[in-house]
């Protein structure tokens, strides 16, 4: 059934615009000619993130980190293998599905490390990413609140996530 939903709604999609005289192709040119700026817009503000990830990864300091935060991740019931993941979630969605395809090769796609992997990329965002494609488009640049927030909430989906992995 879901492999119908995208042409359904494409085939929905095109029969409105023709009930309502409107150019597709034309239209979808115009919005991509208004794209090509916003990409320009927003690229160093990615590029910065992309960067201060590797530089995190190359440096051995998403290392360390794991190893300082393993009690406390384990005390809250996130496996040591998962760590990583769950600290660099916020910055990269690229990188996390790297990371899970790590621990999907690992450790099998059955194991209880892949299915709390697949419930903490399910359940959590990249902070860092969408906050900086934010500050790209607006005026708004006080966040004091908002990131602390959301990486809270990221660490509280990532137990939740592994205590119902463990409970299912």
């Amino acid at each position: 059934m879901s492999g119908y939903i995208l042409p359904i709604l494409f085939i929905s999609l095109f029969c409105y615009a023709k009930h309502k005289n409107v150019n597709c192709y034309d239209t979808f040119v115009k919005g991509a000619k208004k794209s090509i700026p916003l990409v320009v817009d927003i690229f160093p503000y990615i590029a910065s993130i992309m960067i201060a990830v590797a530089l995190l990864r190359a440096s051995g300091i998403t290392d360390l980190l794991c190893q300082l935060l393993s009690p406390i991740f384990n005390f809250l019931g996130i496996p040591t293998e998962l760590i990583e993941l769950v600290l660099l979630r916020p910055f990269t969605g690229s990188g996390s599905y790297a990371l899970l395809d790590n621990v999907l090769t690992t450790y099998g796609a059955d194991s209880y490390i892949a299915r709390c992997a697949c419930v903490i990329l399910g359940c959590s965002e990249t902070i860092f990413y969408v906050t900086t494609v934010y500050i790209s488009q607006t005026k708004i640049r006080k966040l004091y609140y908002a990131i602390p927030i959301a990486l809270l909430c990221s660490v509280v989906g990532s137990i939740l996530a592994c205590l119902l992995c463990k409970i299912i």
